[in-house]
């Protein structure tokens, strides 16, 4: 690597097991949304086999919020899934959903990352 080059990280992710969630708001109630899913990423030091949350904006519907999500393996989805932090998640945001929860399964394979990319952000707190 030159020094010019941006450091990176890359790992191989064997037995990851990963979620995209799909979380469509009621019209006006994405702020809500969102509030309650930073409520729960503050909480995240009490789930540790919540290896990865990402919250993303769907740039074309001002009312869907993406969640990207990775555990361990089986089972430590499992102890997200009966998580207390995730049953008070669960239990906030059905009113704020004009549909269920889209759920799709991915496996997460390998990872590539710029090593300074968190330390160029600004901090969400």
């Amino acid at each position: 690597m030159s020094p010019n080059e941006p450091a990176t990280r890359e790992a191989l992710l064997p037995g990851r097991v990963g979620l995209f969630v799909r979380l469509e708001a009621n019209p006006g109630a994405r702020a809500a949304l969102l509030d309650a899913l930073h409520r729960y990423t503050d909480q995240l030091a009490e789930e540790p086999d919540t290896e990865l949350f990402l919250i993303s904006l769907d740039p074309d519907n001002e009312d869907v919020v993406w969640l990207y999500e990775w555990f361990p393996d089986e089972e430590g989805l499992k102890r997200h899934q009966t998580a207390e932090t995730f049953a008070t998640l669960v239990n906030e945001v059905p009113d704020l959903l004009a549909t269920p929860p889209g759920l799709l399964r991915v496996d997460p394979l390998r990872v590539h990352m710029k090593t300074a990319f968190l330390d160029d952000t600004v901090d969400a707190v």
